[in-house]
């Protein structure tokens, strides 16, 4: 489906229509390799190094805001530029915060009724993490983080009216980021009316919608869409699955959320599974925050929400994001080893 999605642009870019295949094909093949590496490797391993890891993620995060040093790509400095390939420390971030998270709540578990001893401190933590996405600005993958934290926080059985305090919060502060960045403005109104301003705030979201629409039952055809056709911008990021849709119809689309639903289901049955509370949290965590992304994206896709600019994991085209779900798929598959064993 990169392939598919990319061929024309990369054609046009890069006289290659392989181009894109080609990076997310070294990717892939890393991928399974760190996979496989991983889910031979201990998972209690992170939970003795989660502050090592953390603060690795941390110091990367610091490090991709110096210029110089971090490079910038569609208005974010976020990457590190490897000569044709890109590192996104945020990625690798979102995961490091699970692990200590996890790692946090099963020490912490007595405390968790008080605020003060035992919310605070890792919610302070997850904000700086956050901030510092912020600072990249990249708000999608801040929210994924931060929302991933606030599940853990609530299968740990957390006071619900910390829930109800957190979300008045949360909605006045994205008010506020709102507010203070007009390109995110500029976001929620070509959300609401996209028709407003078609030619520029919300040309991505109708060609979305054109992309879809078109799509029926069963699709246009492997490799016959028109929206990639330089109508619908960059179509092997964020927004695949409106190609998806366009080429594979309703059917593909059922398929691809299927798909994620067999993940989720897979995952939380790990989770259930181990008795082992470290384990219990980290894979509940890796599993929310892989089905919160996608959902977001989908979301996105269909003009259910703004767009967020959060990719769809698996398929989008990015090697980080590939690289640090694979790992994920990796831990999970050493807890399940573990709790069969």
């Amino acid at each position: 489906m990169i392939y598919s999605a990319s061929s024309i642009w990369a054609e046009y870019k890069f006289q290659d229509s392989f181009h894109y295949v080609k990076q997310q094909a070294l990717f892939t093949v890393a991928g399974f390799i760190l996979m496989y590496i991983v889910s031979k490797i201990d998972y209690k391993v992170y939970e003795k190094k989660a502050n090592i890891i953390l603060g690795i993620c941390l110091l990367l995060l610091i490090l991709v805001l110096i210029p110089g040093i971090g490079s910038v790509r569609n208005g974010s400095r976020s990457w590190f530029g490897i000569g044709p390939f890109g590192i996104q420390p945020s990625e690798a971030a979102k995961l490091a915060i699970i692990i200590f998270t996890s790692r946090y709540l099963c020490r912490s578990n007595k405390f968790l009724r008080s605020y003060k001893q035992g919310v605070f401190p890792i919610l302070g933590v997850a904000i700086l993490c956050f901030g510092l996405i912020m600072l990249q600005p990249d708000l999608g993958t801040g929210m994924v983080l931060m929302m991933s934290v606030i599940a853990l926080l609530f299968i740990a059985g957390v006071n619900m009216k910390f829930f109800y305090g957190i979300a008045v919060l949360g909605c006045l502060g994205i008010c506020v980021l709102i507010a203070i960045a007009p390109y995110r403005m500029d976001r929620i109104t070509s959300f609401l009316d996209p028709w407003a301003d078609p030619l520029g705030t919300g040309f991505q979201m109708i060609q979305s919608m054109y992309a879809i629409g078109p799509g029926g039952l069963l699709g246009q055809g492997f490799l016959n869409s028109r929206q990639k056709h330089f109508y619908l911008p960059e179509p092997q990021t964020d927004f695949i699955f409106s190609i998806i849709c366009e080429e594979f119809g309703v059917v593909g689309c059922i398929l691809v959320c299927a798909l994620f639903a067999f993940v989720l289901y897979r995952g939380i049955k790990i989770s259930l599974r181990t008795q082992d509370l470290f384990a219990k949290y980290l894979s509940f965590g890796m599993i929310f925050q892989m089905i919160f992304q996608a959902v977001m994206n989908l979301a996105v896709v269909i003009g259910l929400i703004p767009v967020t600019g959060v990719t769809l994991p698996f398929l989008s085209y990015g090697g980080s994001s590939l690289l640090i779900s694979m790992v994920s798929v990796g831990i999970l598959l050493n807890i399940s080893r573990k709790e069969h064993k």
